[in-house]
């Protein structure tokens, strides 16, 4: 998968504005209703929330799918995870008005090309139980660089206490599937995505 595909597939969704609804202050009722006002976001907070909602919710699916396939316990523990994730991303959504991009099902998106990219990563995943962890680590490598720079580009103290939970479990997943990963192949986990030296730090190595 190249991380750079995919987010010029799902950013560049937004700014064309089929699943980004602009928020402006005064406007229907809400948060902070009582004051005449609804909370407000920036467009670049906006874009990011939309986004985290659509990648927990693609890491979700992937997980459900590879525990169906694999029966792998870590798949399952997980996925629960990813669906709290989602869920608070979504919290959020709601908050500020935001119009929700997440379809309901699993495997199934709005957008063509995250269609194709679910779908490629379901079938690398196929090949072998090795390959879906492979998968499942490096979804959590991509998810753990862009929290972080979703976190630089807000200073909203509810939005980066979301953030933050979501960093900790994407390091926690990325673990779990490294601990999988190196039981199964005797060798040490290479990074496939960010740093060694920071997979290294989340490892604790």
């Amino acid at each position: 998968m190249n991380r750079r595909s995919l987010l010029a597939i799902i950013v560049g969704c937004m700014l064309t504005g089929w699943m980004l609804q602009p928020v402006l202050a005064g406007r229907g009722k809400g948060k902070g209703a009582n004051t005449g006002t609804v909370a407000v976001v920036t467009e670049a907070e906006a874009v990011d929330l939309l986004f985290m909602r659509e990648e927990e919710k693609l890491a979700r699916d992937v997980y459900i799918s590879m525990y169906t396939l694999w029966g792998n316990t870590v798949f399952d523990n997980i996925s629960q995870s990813e669906q709290k994730h989602t869920d608070s991303v979504l919290g959020l959504i709601e908050k500020y008005n935001l119009t929700d991009p997440a379809l309901e099902g699993v495997g199934e998106f709005i957008n063509t090309e995250l269609q194709e990219l679910y779908d490629s990563l379901i079938a690398r995943g196929e090949v072998s139980v090795l390959e879906a962890l492979m998968v499942g680590a490096l979804i959590e490598e991509v998810d753990i660089e862009d929290i972080v720079l979703s976190m630089d580009r807000t200073t909203k103290s509810d939005i980066l206490n979301v953030y933050g939970n979501l960093l900790a479990g994407s390091e926690n997943h990325l673990v779990a599937f490294v601990k999988n990963i190196e039981a199964l192949t005797g060798e040490t986990y290479a990074a496939q995505y960010i740093t060694q030296e920071e997979v290294d730090a989340i490892l604790g190595r």
